[in-house]
């Protein structure tokens, strides 16, 4: 009796039941310590301004172009350009369109690969013969070959499954990379330039001041001819007009730089960009500040983390995969003559399939190792997650800090410029009367100016702290921004590469 053979159809319908077996752990979102509410409370100028009291959930949230709270179109014009023309954030971008491609390679394992190698031999060969008898003529043959094979290894245990989610949390992370560097980028764009017009401030209140030493340099010079004044008043009065003009061309220097720091990120070059003097006046807007909990929504830092944490357990999976015996299916079909004529013809044809199947039997304990490897690496990953969010308290938390500080800090200081022009102007006037030296005019010279420095420099310091605040939340980004595995997977499917992360809806 004839034994029956298995059929191909038979083999592959045993394959695909075994499909869908995916060892490995399932991922969740890894726990951090979330607390209640922040530690530090807003300036009490925030408060004011916005009626404050504890967020509540779906309050207190940033939303799309965060630096249009300062109303300022200059800012917003120069923001614009940063997503646009910052190097560093089409690098990021570009890195963000390698990785969806990269989704695109792991998947192509799922399905199977066909190849061809035709071919045209020449060959040349010569008959043997007995001893004594004629030799047999020799001549050339042409062997013709057009082969075509396809291969197939189906994803039994789930690590193609498993490297192409891996490959797709990766690309998660790096559009939330891309978010986290235009964030980056633009806030340091906003902080140079309210730093740049601090500094006119400055320049403003030292040409004021030289106009005013000037004109107590040509005071104590009426006196000095007059009598009344010794040559030290007019020596005092010139170093102290000297000073106040070096400081005031130094000031050039630093000028300079953060208007050239502010061209190339907004990606254009020093030359291009010429950015008017303007005097800071106004204090820092309200920052809307939501509960601690949306925090792990808003930064992209966060989801950065989290999906590479997310990736890391894929690997987990994978590894353990390899435990289990890997199956291949192999056709291979073709035409083969040693004639052209007969070449493409149904009788010339040939072909062979099969399946194979492969399994370690001893590999010295390296994929035991590789698990372990990859346990660990996952580990890692989740305390790089918790710790990122930890830091992200911790910034929150001294932003409110600085900033609240600063504000008192601020009330101080009016108070001090007040002061600091009554005590100069009662100086002067006893100067003028002869009843006090020119000493104590400059004294009460050199208080006035430095109060007003510090007034000019805490206003300059309450906007960078502010923009630092919008950083640390998150700027204007949640994670319903950020690509789904399937937008990622349909992406890299698209015959042309996006320009920006896909965003859900």
């Amino acid at each position: 009796m004839q034994r029956r053979k298995p059929s191909v159809v038979a083999a592959l319908a045993g394959v695909l039941a075994l499909a869908g077996c995916t060892p490995g752990p399932k991922y969740r979102q890894p726990a951090a310590v979330v607390p209640p509410a922040f530690k530090e409370q807003p300036p009490a100028d925030f408060k004011e301004a916005q009626g404050w009291k504890q967020a509540q959930p779906n309050d207190g949230q940033l939303k799309g172009k965060w630096w249009e709270i300062y109303n300022d179109p200059d800012l917003n014009a120069l923001e614009e350009q940063v997503a646009i023309d910052n190097q560093n954030v089409l690098q990021a971008e570009a890195q963000y369109r390698e990785a969806v491609a990269a989704v695109k390679i792991v998947r192509s394992g799922l399905y199977p690969t066909v190849s061809s190698a035709p071919s045209i031999t020449e060959s040349r060969t010569q008959a043997g013969s007995a001893p004594g008898a004629a030799t047999a003529a020799s001549g050339l043959k042409t062997f013709y070959s057009l082969p075509i094979s396809a291969s197939w290894e189906p994803d039994l245990w789930g690590n193609i499954r498993r490297s192409v989610t891996a490959a797709a949390a990766q690309a998660q992370a790096s559009a939330a990379d891309l978010e986290n560097a235009r964030l980056l980028y633009q806030s340091e764009l906003a902080q140079d330039y309210f730093a740049l017009h601090g500094l006119d401030g400055d320049v403003d209140l030292l040409t004021r001041t030289v106009k005013s030493y000037s004109e107590y340099l040509e005071l104590t010079h009426n006196r000095f001819a007059g009598g009344i004044a010794s040559d030290l008043d007019v020596a005092q009065a010139e170093a102290q007009l000297y000073a106040a003009q070096t400081q005031l061309v130094d000031f050039g220097v630093t000028r300079a730089q953060l208007e050239h720091a502010i061209a190339v990120l907004a990606g254009k070059p020093p030359a291009a960009v010429t950015i008017a003097a303007l005097s800071l006046r106004a204090p820092p807007p309200p920052v809307p500040i939501a509960l601690p909990s949306q925090l792990l929504e808003r930064r992209p830092d966060i989801a950065s983390n989290e999906r590479l944490a997310a990736a890391a357990n894929e690997q987990i999976g994978i590894a353990q995969a390899a435990f289990f015996p890997a199956l291949t299916l192999a056709v291979t079909a073709g035409l083969q003559s040693s004639s052209i004529t007969t070449w493409l013809s149904w009788p010339s044809r040939f072909f062979s399939v099969g399946p194979t199947v492969a399994e370690t039997i001893f590999d010295a304990g390296r994929r035991r190792a590789q698990v372990t490897q990859n346990l660990a690496a996952y580990d890692a990953a989740v305390a790089a997650y918790r710790q990122t969010v930890l830091t992200a308290f911790q910034q929150v938390e001294d932003s409110l800090s600085t900033l609240r500080v600063l504000a008192d800090e601020s009330v101080v200081a009016d108070e001090s410029v007040k002061s600091a022009d009554r005590a100069l102007a009662v100086s002067t006037a006893q100067y003028k009367a002869g009843t006090t030296a020119y000493l104590t005019v400059l004294t009460a010279q050199g208080t006035d100016l430095a109060a007003e420095r510090t007034q000019i420099d805490l206003l300059t310091r309450r906007l960078e702290a502010s923009v630092q605040l919008v950083v640390n939340l998150g700027g204007g980004w949640d994670t319903s921004q950020m690509p789904t595995k399937q937008d990622v997977v349909k992406t890299a499917n698209q015959p042309q590469p996006p320009m920006a992360p896909a965003k859900t809806q």
